[in-house]
């Protein structure tokens, strides 16, 4: 997830196209919040850890 948010964020910079970069920033932020969980130990959805 984090990948693609990384990717979207740099299609959308590059074409100017304002909602691939906000889904980007959004993919990314959610990507980051479970990787951090599944790394502290929290169960993510279901899971030990999330990849």
């Amino acid at each position: 997830m984090v990948v693609l948010g990384i990717i979207l964020l740099i299609i959308g910079f590059l074409t100017g196209l304002a909602f691939l970069w906000t889904i980007g920033i959004i993919l990314l932020v959610v990507g980051a919040v479970l990787w951090l969980l599944g790394a502290v130990g929290h169960a993510v959805g279901g899971r030990r850890h999330y990849w």
